[in-house]
């Protein structure tokens, strides 16, 4: 979702890539709030971290706590941050039940992008923490 969200968002500003630490596929729930939100994910992919190691970034976001913990070091020099985003995938229940959470987090993750996309081009800054 959020590779969707800033690919969008942002514009050709930026180039993204995600991947997962446990890459399990595109969650058919995940291509229906992108639909429903305007956002085409037809392109979308299940990558691994593995595979981006030899790569440099300006940013690196992990964006849930487990893959906090067990992402590996990405080599170079770049900003880390980490968006403790609830796990859809995770969501319990009937379709409707579980829809209600990816929708959550897909707003919740349009939020933190928008709030992102000016700080990664540079037109503003971190508020003191």
């Amino acid at each position: 979702m959020a590779e969707a969200l800033l690919r969008t968002r942002g514009g050709v500003g930026f180039e993204v890539h995600s991947a997962g630490t446990m890459p399990r596929g595109i969650n058919p729930l995940t291509l229906r709030v992108l639909a429903e939100a305007g956002i085409d994910g037809s392109w979308a992919r299940s990558k691994s971290v593995e595979g981006f190691l030899d790569q440099t970034f300006d940013y690196v976001i992990t964006v849930c706590d487990q893959a906090r913990q067990t992402c590996p070091v990405i080599p170079g020099v770049h900003v880390s941050l980490h968006w403790d985003c609830e796990d859809p995938a995770e969501a319990d229940g009937p379709e409707e039940e579980r829809l209600v959470v990816f929708r959550r987090v897909l707003t919740d993750m349009g939020t933190r992008i928008d709030d992102f996309i000016p700080l990664a081009l540079g037109t503003t800054t971190l508020a003191p923490s």
